[in-house]
């Protein structure tokens, strides 16, 4: 049984060919490179904001009324 062929051994690619020949691809499909920050959660400070900023969430004095008004415009039928 023959086994398929490959290419002919030729030298590894670096990291950096390899890195440039993919994001080459993926421009080609009609891609673009974005970078995203997002919070770094192991930083205490962080955290102790996030905390914050949750209790002043929770003691919001609309919570019941905008609750209703979720509960009532959601379209349930496409949760499962």
């Amino acid at each position: 049984m023959a086994t398929a062929s490959r290419k002919s051994k030729s030298k590894p690619k670096t990291a950096r060919q390899r890195m440039q020949a993919r994001r080459k691809r993926l421009r080609a499909q009609g891609l673009r490179p974005v970078q995203h920050w997002a919070p770094d959660l192991r930083d205490p400070r962080v955290r102790a904001d996030l905390r914050r900023q949750g209790n002043l969430l929770a003691r919001h004095p609309e919570n019941a009324a905008i609750d209703a008004w979720i509960e009532q415009i959601y379209d349930w039928t496409e949760w499962r």
